[in-house]
């Protein structure tokens, strides 16, 4: 059997000790602030001059940034110069090639707290490493994996992601071999609807488990409506809110499972 080789990126579950996690925390504050910072750079720079500041202008600028804020020296320079600054680079070379297809160009917008939720460091061994099974993370030290199963391929770039339900690392891996099905000789057509999931050609048909609208009567309602009754700003609301994240994503991926048993 023919094997080829594809790049993909592997999910796992970190266990970090809490000093990590306020580590962790802090980057992101600090990430979201540069990125923040960059874009209000980049508007302003367009409305009084019509041109916008570019990446190599912003990333030659840390340097004097780092000086006049010395915390940003606690980050690594991997995540500050090749992820954040890179991040807002690729939101408006998006927005422009909207704007030339004439599409709803949707402006990049500036992200708050709970929207800005990961860091990379792109360059594996440099920041990020292993070491007999522990992931070993520049500023924040060594943090406990769940291996829930093992890295294939080389592993190019970690990023690291806050979810409901805690951290997560995504080891982007290259050289993963590829084991494809033996063909079967048969074809068909496939149909997707809003009755069903899809039909093929052959009759067949694939129920829609709306996975959203079963939880939204047995278990979202009741975690919304604990959302809206807690007073703004309180340690309850915010406990509510994190219940009500679990909900939405325990449904995500009871979504993405379905798909993935039907693909197959």
């Amino acid at each position: 059997m023919d094997t080829t080789t594809v790049r993909k990126t592997y999910k796992y579950q970190l266990k970090p000790t809490p000093d990590q996690e306020r580590v962790m925390e802090l980057v992101l504050r600090r990430c979201r602030e540069l990125y923040n910072a960059g874009l209000e750079e980049r508007k302003t720079a367009w409305e009084k001059g019509g041109s916008s500041s570019t990446l190599a202008s912003q990333s030659a600028q840390l340097p004097a940034i780092k000086e006049v804020r010395p915390e940003y020296g606690d980050i690594h320079s991997q995540v500050l110069l090749q992820d954040v600054l890179t991040r807002l680079d690729r939101a408006y070379q998006a927005f422009f090639r909207r704007v030339a297809a004439g599409e709803h160009p949707g402006y990049p917008r500036f992200q708050g707290a709970n929207r800005y939720a990961s860091f990379t460091y792109k360059q594996f061994g440099n920041g990020a490493q292993l070491e007999n099974g522990v992931l070993v993370l520049s500023k924040s030290g060594r943090s406990a994996v769940r291996w829930s199963r093992p890295v294939p391929g080389t592993i190019k770039t970690v990023t690291v992601s806050r979810e409901a339900d805690g951290w997560y690392a995504c080891c982007s891996c290259a050289g993963v071999p590829t084991h494809p099905l033996p063909l079967t000789g048969q074809e068909t057509g496939l149909d997707g609807g809003l009755g069903v999931f899809l039909a093929t050609a052959d009759g067949e048909t694939v129920a829609n488990p709306r996975p959203f609208r079963r939880a939204e009567k047995q278990r979202l309602a009741k975690a919304q409506k604990r959302v809206s009754r807690r007073k703004k700003g309180s340690k309850r609301r915010n406990q509510a809110r994190t219940l009500l994240a679990k909900k939405h994503q325990t449904v995500r991926r009871q979504r993405q499972d379905f798909q993935h048993q039907v693909a197959l």
